[in-house]
């Protein structure tokens, strides 16, 4: 059988990260959306997405094939039903269907002749921006779970202050000494290579990815998760880092997302709860207005390449789009759209072969490549986006 991820109608609803990756590669706990499906299928999946993501992100059919709404987190109950599914079922969560079976040719415009089948069970479902990090503590501990289950940690070490140590995993070559876990709110995961530096701070559920690093004297409060080869320092509580991007000096970021490639400058802080204590609205690009988050606490939303300079200031509720690069005193509009240059005084375009430039030597500093793949993603982005600037 094989496996297939596809975008589902929530997809502009997760944007700006959706602009540079399907659903099924957003991070929330300690693994991507896709990378829990495979562990619990033990399979390879491809993609549906959109056209332009393709190249970077193929889809490959074979004879049979089981589509699933990358929406939905898997867990092992969720697995079971999808794996069993056979020719026109479908599996539905009340209205949203969470996977269904085809075959090699077949276009499926709707559901009518499908056997529909509901599921009862629990399932988390990232619908919104937002749900990426007000969910991330139940993600957190379902990953925790899977990662660790039939395995022993490594030691740890002497001088590590601990509470609820049996809530605690540390992977080959993680490096920490001096600091202090409290993992009595929720687990706590230390990728391998990771580094935590001495007085640091950390309160679970939290997850410390593959190379990443906590710097020195940090306090994290959980749910966070810091990505892959990211750094954190300073303040930060309740924030998703997809991967290879820094906050890395002091500073608060809280109630917040990173895409991949972000850089904070030292000493930026961003609010995430509004002087009056008013419900938090964010920036919708389907509406192309401010939608109700529902939530009284709500901080930043940064998309892929996006920078800001050393003392910046987000306001509650801040979107920023990909590769915005972003200077000066004051506060900037609560939306900076995608390519854009400036701060609080306005901003002008930041053209693709200055942007690209700059990515370009980030990822080599990570030895990472900057491809032909990822320039033409970035073009399309600028394109499609410039609806949202002043040229």
């Amino acid at each position: 059988m094989n496996y297939i991820l596809f975008d589902g109608p929530y997809r502009d609803n997760l944007l700006p990260f959706t602009f540079t990756r399907p659903v099924a590669d957003i991070r929330v706990g300690i693994l991507t959306i896709r990378q829990k499906w495979e562990s619990y299928l033990e399979y390879t999946t491809t993609t549906v997405t959109e056209d332009y993501l393709s190249d970077k992100y193929p889809m490959v059919e074979m004879e049979q094939n089981i589509m699933i709404n990358a929406s939905f987190l898997p867990n092992r109950e969720l697995v079971e039903v999808v794996k069993g599914l056979e020719h026109n079922q479908a599996l539905f969560k009340e209205e949203d269907v969470i996977a269904f079976y085809s075959k090699e040719g077949e276009e499926v415009k709707d559901f009518s002749n499908f056997e529909s089948i509901d599921y009862n069970g629990e399932v988390i479902k990232i619908e919104h921006t937002w749900d990426i990090f007000s969910k991330n503590g139940k993600a957190i501990t379902e990953d925790y779970n899977l990662l660790v289950n039939g395995r022993q940690s490594e030691p740890i070490p002497s001088s590590v202050n601990t509470i609820n140590p049996e809530n605690i995993f540390i992977e080959k070559g993680a490096k920490l000494e001096f600091v202090t876990l409290n993992a009595s709110s929720g687990p706590i995961y230390i990728g391998r290579n990771a580094e935590v530096m001495e007085n640091s701070v950390i309160r679970g559920p939290f997850a410390l990815c593959e190379g990443a690093t906590v710097k020195l004297a940090s306090k994290i409060y959980g749910p966070t998760t810091v990505g892959p080869f990211s750094k954190v320092g300073g303040e930060v509580n309740n924030s998703v880092l997809f991967g290879y991007s820094n906050k890395g000096h002091d500073g608060f970021l809280g109630n917040s997302v990173l895409g991949e490639w972000c850089n904070l400058g030292a000493d930026t802080n961003n609010s995430n709860l509004k002087n009056n204590y008013a419900e938090v609205r964010l920036w919708d690009y389907k509406t192309e207005g401010f939608a109700k988050t529902g939530l009284q606490f709500c901080g930043l939303m940064m998309g892929d390449h996006s920078k800001c300079g050393i003392n910046t200031m987000f306001n509650t509720g801040t979107v920023v789009g990909v590769s915005a690069n972003i200077f000066g005193s004051g506060f900037p509009r609560n939306f900076v759209p995608s390519f854009s240059w400036g701060g609080s005084k306005g901003f002008v375009t930041y053209k693709t072969n200055k942007a690209f430039e700059v990515a370009e030597v980030v990822m080599a500093r990570r030895k990472e490549e900057f491809t032909n793949k990822d320039k033409a993603i970035l073009e399309h982005v600028f394109e499609e986006t410039k609806q949202y600037r002043r040229e």
